[in-house]
């Protein structure tokens, strides 16, 4: 069984859901990909859209969850730094990465966010692979 990742903010419109694209495709073999939001907005932020496209990860499908959508139990809770109080949400493991919100911001902060998640989501992963994945395990 394949370890199951959640990443939670606020609004599930940028930061939460950049890091479901880079661990998606990342751990595509790996890990069940989750993101989610206490209350969401309408739509993803179309800059988030368009700074993941330059990287290759085309979230155009993508749409806001509430913690509700998600499974009600996951291996890895990640929460971006929003001050995010999550109704119990049982975890192995519960993370804060601090990430600061692009939202309203000019593009190149989003770029500078999606690069920091993208190094934390790989390291996530390593993590993953070592600890569910190395031999006789």
């Amino acid at each position: 069984m394949k370890p199951k990742v959640a990443f939670v903010c606020v609004g599930n419109s940028c930061r939460s859901q950049m890091a479901e694209g880079f661990a998606k495709h990342y751990g595509k073999d790996l890990i069940e990909v989750y993101s989610a939001g206490t209350d969401i907005a309408k739509e993803i932020n179309p800059l988030a859209i368009e700074v993941m496209k330059e990287v290759g990860i085309d979230m155009s499908s993508h749409f806001p969850k509430t913690i509700f959508d998600i499974p009600k139990e996951v291996d890895f809770l990640i929460t971006m730094g929003c001050g995010v109080e999550c109704p119990f949400i049982p975890c192995k493991v519960k993370e804060d990465w601090g990430l600061p919100d692009p939202a309203g911001k000019p593009i190149e902060e989003f770029r500078k966010v999606r690069d920091e998640i993208e190094k934390k989501v790989l390291v996530l992963i390593e993590r993953i692979k070592k600890e569910y994945y190395r031999e006789g395990k």
